[in-house]
């Protein structure tokens, strides 16, 4: 598979043999060329890349012409290095639509998720509710729970199953 495989060239005639000649002799040249102007080696490899799909668009007109063809090569690394370097990338400039107002957090959805979960909490009971808020608002284990509230694991866990189904039932019939 050659380095270009998958562009198509802007002529039919062009061969393809010739580009992959190209390649062969002007790639380690050009790389380090490259490399040595941008100080990074996989920007580099980049702009030989592009250098090498170019050539191939044109190579009818490349091989057909008087002068160099590694001259124009070169030509053609250097000035995708120079607009490489004038473009925005490169200044670390972006495109926003900033009005240049601080944004503000949107809290509406932690603040309507608080208000959904207090409506819900008060239709179980007090003792399920103090299960909930032990488990999942301090975060205790089961057995810290039962602890604190003075009752055995097992009803910990029998209140926590009873509260989150009616708390499901609740939430699906209000269309939550």
């Amino acid at each position: 598979m050659t380095l270009l495989a998958g562009i198509a060239p802007s002529t039919t005639s062009a061969a393809p043999d010739a580009v992959d000649d190209l390649v062969e002799q002007h790639r380690d040249a050009l790389h380090a060329y490259a490399h040595r102007l941008l100080s990074d080696h996989h920007l580099a490899e980049d702009i030989v890349q592009e250098t090498f799909i170019r050539a191939w668009r044109h190579t009818d007109r490349l091989l057909n012409r008087e002068g160099s063809v590694r001259g124009w090569l070169f030509k053609v690394a250097r000035n995708l290095i120079i607009d490489r370097s004038r473009s925005a990338y490169a200044r670390h400039e972006t495109v926003t639509t900033d009005s240049g107002d601080p944004a503000q957090d949107d809290h509406t959805e932690p603040a309507h998720a608080s208000m959904e979960a207090v409506s819900l909490l008060r239709n179980v009971s007090a003792e399920h509710r103090k299960v909930l808020v032990y488990l999942y608002i301090y975060g205790c284990s089961v057995e810290e729970t039962a602890r604190i509230l003075g009752v055995p694991s097992g009803t910990v866990r029998s209140r926590r199953h009873l509260a989150l189904r009616a708390l499901r039932n609740r939430r699906s019939s209000l269309g939550y």
